[in-house]
Formats: structure tokens, C-alpha cells, sequence
């Protein structure tokens, strides 16, 4: 019996390791464009400064362990009129920013879009291997009723809905329903910031940290700092963003550890691995 007992004890704390274990990553962000010259913070949170800027990059997300190789959003390609009010110098293509890291496109395993204004998931195509986690009600928001009489489909570009849908018509889409959802071991995701109809930020296991890669759900760390919600159009719900920052301290140890989706501040407070790309640790 004794035997019994103590063998059922060695197994669970072998699982327990092999769980511990499997759920570390490593967390980059790799900027692939940016804005010149820098906003004033104004144009980027309300009631922000308008004698203080900002340097807004443009940047995508990687997560690597565990046998995946997973993107948080997949970044624009430089052809798509939007980009054009950002005034956008120093581009690269998103998939070419891996390379800086030893990766090919087809490494990726997985796209986490926190939600699909066109500078976040234009570049979806360029990953044909990756399986797309987007939350549910975002999708049909973006997918139907955005584009009806009184839908809003400010930041959505039609050729991106396309590519969503021949991601989905491809199996290639798996839409995630509702808050607090571990998607992969070791990557959650959460809602509440209504950046778009119903986005999300993703929380990663390091090991040593927690990391929350919150993309727009928090556009600049001014807003962080001071708990102030984004700039008229970046929220459906300012209380609800404000409510999502708060959360997103009591989820990390840090909160250098909460990575807004624009500021180019990133590059500053992160060791640099290449020109352009530093680990978030």
C-alpha cells in the first residue's frame, strides 16, 4: 500500500513539473513600422497632454515554447491606404521581422488577433500555417453587422474581411467565447476594454513573470500611468477600458510587465536582441 502511495505521489509531482514546465515562454515584441514624426499624447488619450508626444510604432507579438510559435496579431502590409494619415517610415514586412529572429512564416503556429482593425490583421495571409484565435463576438461584429445601417466599421478594411473569412472557410479560425479563456496551456485570453465590438489582450506564462501583451486595449503607456482611458474612437466603453487596466495590474507582479500595442517606449524598456526586436523579461 505503501508502494502504491508513494508512486501516485512521484506521478503527481511529475505531471505537476511537466505542466510547469510546458507552459514557459518567451515573449518578443518586434516592431516591423513606424509613425513620423510622434503624436502629441492627446491624439491618443483623453484629456492626455497636447505638449507631450508620444513615438507610435507599429509592432507584432511573438510567443515561443511549448512546440508553438504564436503571433499576437499579424501586423499590415505597406500597400493598404489606411496607412497612409500615419505618414509610416522604416517599414518592413511583418514576416520578414522573424527572420531577425531565425523564423520563417510557415513557423507560425498560431495568430492571436486581439481584435481586426486593418494595421493588426492585414497581414493575416502572409502566415499560412497559422490557426487564428479571435474572440466570438468580435468576429460576427466585424464579419455582419459592422457593415449594416448603422454599424461601425471605423478601422476595418473590406479586403481584411475577406482574408478573415478564407481563413475560416479554410478551418483555419477558432473564435473564443468570452473572457478568461486559456486558449493554449500557458496563454490566456481576457476581454473588457472594448477597443473594437468585443476585443482582447492575452496573458502569457514565462516562467519567472506573467506577461500581458494587451495590443490596443491600452494604446500608449501614458494611459497606464495615469488611468485614463483611450482618445475619442479608441473605446466603445471608457469606464470598461479603465476597469481592464485596473485588472491587468492585479494579473502581473509588474506592471512593466503590461505591453500596450503602440508606444515606442517598448524598445527602451526591454533588452534588445536585434535592432528592432526586444524580449519582454
Amino acid at each position: 500500500m505503501k508502494n502504491v502511495i508513494l508512486f501516485v505521489l512521484i506521478s503527481f509531482i511529475a505531471s505537476k513539473s511537466a505542466w510547469s514546465q510546458s507552459k514557459k515562454y518567451e515573449v518578443y515584441a518586434l516592431k516591423f513600422a513606424s509613425s513620423s514624426p510622434p503624436w502629441p499624447i492627446s491624439n491618443w488619450v483623453d484629456k492626455g497632454p497636447k505638449d507631450d508626444s508620444v513615438q507610435i510604432d507599429f509592432m507584432i507579438w511573438l510567443i515561443k515554447g511549448n512546440g508553438k510559435t504564436v503571433l499576437v496579431d499579424a501586423g499590415f502590409l505597406n500597400d493598404i491606404p489606411d496607412a497612409k494619415e500615419f505618414d509610416i517610415v522604416s517599414y518592413i514586412r511583418p514576416d520578414s521581422t522573424l527572420q531577425k529572429l531565425g523564423l520563417k512564416p510557415t513557423d507560425i503556429t498560431d495568430i492571436i488577433l486581439s481584435h481586426p482593425h486593418w494595421d493588426h490583421i492585414d497581414g493575416l495571409d502572409l502566415f499560412p500555417n497559422a490557426q487564428v484565435w479571435m474572440q466570438q463576438d468580435d468576429f460576427y461584429y466585424y464579419v455582419g453587422a459592422a457593415w449594416q445601417k448603422g454599424g461601425f466599421a471605423g478601422g476595418f478594411n473590406k479586403r481584411d474581411v475577406r482574408k478573415l473569412i478564407d481563413k475560416n472557410l479554410a478551418g483555419k479560425l477558432t473564435l473564443v467565447n468570452g473572457d478568461n479563456q486559456e486558449i493554449i496551456p500557458g496563454i490566456k485570453v481576457f476581454t473588457g476594454s472594448r477597443h473594437t465590438f468585443n476585443s482582447q489582450y492575452v496573458l502569457v506564462e514565462t516562467g519567472t513573470n506573467k506577461v500581458i501583451v494587451a495590443s490596443d486595449n491600452i494604446w500608449v503607456y501614458y494611459s497606464l500611468e495615469h488611468m485614463q482611458p483611450a482618445a475619442a474612437g479608441g473605446t466603445y466603453d471608457p469606464a470598461g477600458y479603465i476597469k481592464a487596466m485596473q485588472r491587468m495590474k492585479t494579473l502581473v507582479t509588474n506592471p512593466r510587465y503590461i505591453i500596450p500595442g503602440h508606444d515606442g517606449k517598448i524598445f527602451l524598456n526591454f533588452p534588445a536582441v536585434k535592432e528592432g526586436v526586444v524580449k519582454i523579461e
